[in-house]
């Protein structure tokens, strides 16, 4: 399955979802130490940073995330991104495909400009 892709400026390999299946297959292969975002809003890519984190590399993750979510696509202005960790994540019994909890969180507010200026 493919998914999105981008290199960041430090040459991390970043992967997102586009849609219900592939989010689904992305999280299947997430790493339990690796770090993965989604929108505060239902809507989103999983998002997930390949391997060790680099200088910039969260910001650049979130504001991917941001960029192919639903909540940006609607109301063009700032986004909520929600960021954990891969062992923060379960599938509860009957969440439909493409759905998932998360233990522990952080957020971050990824700015409508930087989004905009996302290439």
């Amino acid at each position: 399955m493919k998914f999105r892709e981008l290199i960041t400026k430090a040459g991390t390999r970043i992967l997102a979802g586009k849609d219900e299946k592939s989010n689904e297959k992305l999280v299947a292969q997430v790493e339990k130490d690796e770090e993965v975002f989604h929108t505060a809003a239902p809507g989103s890519p999983f998002v997930n940073i390949k391997g060790k984190v680099k200088k910039g590399d969260i910001k650049e993750a979130a504001v991917f995330c941001a960029k192919y979510s639903r909540d940006w696509k609607k109301n063009k202005s700032d986004v909520i991104i929600h960021r954990f960790k891969g062992k923060d994540i379960y599938k509860g019994k009957g969440m439909k495909v493409g759905t998932f909890g998360v233990k522990k969180l952080k957020q971050i507010k990824v700015k409508k400009k930087d989004i905009i200026d996302l290439k």
